[in-house]
């Protein structure tokens, strides 16, 4: 079963931001470290067209770029 992944870098608020709804929403995700691993990087820019974090694909394989909240 997919679920939604959260391509983030440490120190990121709006990374930690959307875990914490996701988490809040009970959205099972998993979260890749972008800042610390070049191969998880450019898996993500692939996605998103550029290096904007945090990246959250949904299960789906709808690509959104950024979070606002809410």
């Amino acid at each position: 079963m997919a679920q939604t992944i959260i391509y983030t870098k440490p120190g990121c608020p709006y990374c930690a931001a959307a875990m914490d709804d996701m988490r809040q929403r009970g959205v099972p995700f998993t979260e890749k470290d972008a800042g610390g691993d070049k191969a998880i990087r450019e898996e993500m820019r692939k996605l998103s067209g550029g290096l904007t974090v945090p990246v959250i694909v949904s299960p789906e394989g709808k690509v959104t770029v950024g979070f606002g909240g809410g």
